[in-house]
């Protein structure tokens, strides 16, 4: 059954219903706080006594008050130096859970012949798990400089230049999903993009489709398709089979 502007939780703004999950061909999805409960940097930096520091910062961003995500994420790695190795693995293994729907959500979406892809301004450490661990088939996300030597194992407080470039800030996710449907062969109107944050809309805004998932005001008001309560596959509601 479809969902009506009036479904509980469920928001729509100008999009018309009686589309399918098969008329799309990429779903671009968020990480932080859109596929998995946490902001990954904000749990990280607990492991130096800085959260509340770093969090405060990560929040100001989401909401949009803080408009360079570029200068507000390498601020917020400088406050991580000295956290190692091992403290990303606890925050993996004893914080980092999947958002209700996010498993129900690929799968239905790798049946109706849809790629997937995430994209993240956050860290390769957790993305590539995730994206493991989903069967997700694409991933970007920023690289943390891991310190050789006398400190082996320990963040620098920078990030690591990859072959795209350096920050996949929301232009660049912007970028990445226009390049995917590229390769693919497919229109921007044929992909989904889900996100929370203000750095999800320059994407969101490309794409055929937008959904926010339980996000930021300036995002909601934003987006095709909000989802305000319940988990991510409360868009299969909105996209009938």
């Amino acid at each position: 059954m479809q969902a009506t502007e009036n479904s509980p939780g469920l928001v729509l703004r100008n999009f018309a219903t009686g589309k399918k999950l098969s008329d799309f061909k990429l779903i671009a999805f968020d990480m932080d706080s859109t596929l998995i409960n946490i902001e990954c940097i904000d749990e990280i930096a607990d492991a130096v006594g800085r959260k509340a520091e770093v969090a405060a910062i990560t929040e100001a961003t989401m909401r949009g008050e803080i408009a360079d995500f570029q200068t507000s994420l390498r601020r917020r790695v400088a406050l991580l130096k000295g956290v190692t190795v091992a403290d990303l693995e606890a925050v993996y293994v004893q914080r980092l859970q999947l958002n209700p729907g996010a498993t129900e959500l690929v799968k239905a979406c790798k049946a109706a012949g849809l790629k997937v892809l995430l994209v993240s301004g956050g860290f390769t450490f957790f993305a590539d798990r995730v994206k493991e661990r989903l069967g997700i088939d694409f991933a970007r996300s920023n690289l943390l400089e891991v310190q050789s030597g006398p400190n082996c194992g320990q963040l620098t407080g920078s990030l690591v230049a990859q072959a795209w470039g350096e920050i996949c800030d929301g232009a660049e996710k912007r970028r990445t999903l226009l390049e995917v449907a590229s390769l693919l062969g497919i229109e921007p109107e044929q992909c989904i993009a889900m996100g929370d944050g203000a750095n999800d809309l320059p994407m969101m805004a490309a794409a055929g489709l937008s959904v926010a998932y339980h996000a930021k005001p300036k995002v909601r008001e934003q987006a095709m398709v909000s989802i305000e309560s319940g988990g991510l596959d409360r868009l299969l509601e909105v996209l009938g089979n």
